[in-house]
């Protein structure tokens, strides 16, 4: 790396991509790179077009054009993406490169990605996002793993971002978002169960009232709204972030029962549209939901 301020290049423009974009530049980034593979296609062209121009990001049209001018790239593509992506960029990478997976994947996910990396001379670094994107920006909490992770954290020191480092093999960073998913989402789905349950007997008020005395402190009935906004909002990608989940449950030779539930609560929303059960735009609001809901009893199953 030289010492001026390297240029950082993002594969994938989706909700990850903007907010890191837009906090980096508000923190004296130079102007950003970004690869997206839907940016050709339709509405999606228009909303990642005005996004990159809101944050003053360059959109290249081909991963080796990112290669070609950006020192660290960033990649926040779809979980079910992030080998191919990394496929399609490993090639083209020297050893000035820095790439970091910040995917929501599986530990043995991870480790395919740096393998396939590996198989260039480019540098591999293991992200894990641990919090919300859209509430901090470029400053959300990123655990980072991998024998390049220090380079990476002198590298981006000038833009005062939360890394942390950790010493581990490869998928140790994926390891602790994905047990963390396992309580964090697994909480959202039992909150999305029992606001529908309380609703529909009339049992709401008591049921927060007992949850404060058990466990003080909280406001449940805040809190219910907010866990069960967050399936509303971004349940199907985190159902993908779930079934991620139940793959390292699986290779570590543990029968995912609890996690398989979640990640189909997480998806709940989007499957009673699929089937039909639930009509009209998607709602905005958590009470407009369980409105939708009763009006619509046959869907109170709410599982595949």
């Amino acid at each position: 790396m030289s010492d001026h301020q390297p240029r950082i290049g993002l594969l994938g423009f989706g909700e990850a991509g903007f907010h890191l974009a837009r906090g980096l530049r508000r923190a004296g980034a130079p102007p950003l790179l970004a690869f997206d593979i839907k940016a050709p296609y339709g509405t999606e062209n228009d909303r990642i077009r005005t996004r990159a121009a809101e944050t003053g990001t360059r959109l290249v049209e081909t991963p080796r054009a990112l290669g070609d001018n950006a020192h660290v790239i960033l990649s926040v593509v779809t979980a079910a993406s992030a080998r191919d992506a990394a496929s399609s960029l490993a090639a083209d990478l020297t050893t000035d490169h820095l790439y970091v997976d910040l995917n929501s994947v599986s530990p043995a996910t991870k480790q395919q990605i740096a393998a396939v990396i590996g198989g260039g001379v480019g540098r591999f670094v293991e992200g894990a996002i641990m919090a919300p994107i859209s509430s901090a920006d470029h400053q959300v909490p990123i655990l980072l793993n991998g024998a390049a992770a220090p380079e990476l954290v002198k590298v981006l020191s000038p833009y005062r971002m939360r890394l942390d480092v950790m010493d581990g093999a490869i998928g140790a960073a994926a390891a602790v978002k994905m047990c963390r998913s396992i309580v964090i989402k697994g909480m959202e789905a039992l909150m999305v169960e029992c606001a529908l349950a309380a609703g529909e007997h009339g049992a709401a008020d008591r049921v927060y009232e007992s949850l404060a005395e058990t466990y003080p402190g909280m406001d449940w009935r805040t809190t219910a709204r907010y866990m069960i906004g967050r399936v509303l909002e971004h349940g199907e990608r985190r159902a993908h972030e779930m079934e991620e989940v139940v793959e390292m449950l699986r290779a570590a030779g543990i029968d995912p029962l609890m996690a398989e539930a979640t990640a189909r609560r997480q998806d709940w929303e989007a499957t009673l549209r699929a089937d039909g059960r639930l009509t009209g735009p998607r709602p905005d609001t958590v009470e407009r939901l369980l409105t939708l809901l009763v009006e619509q009893r046959d869907s109170r199953v709410g599982v595949r």
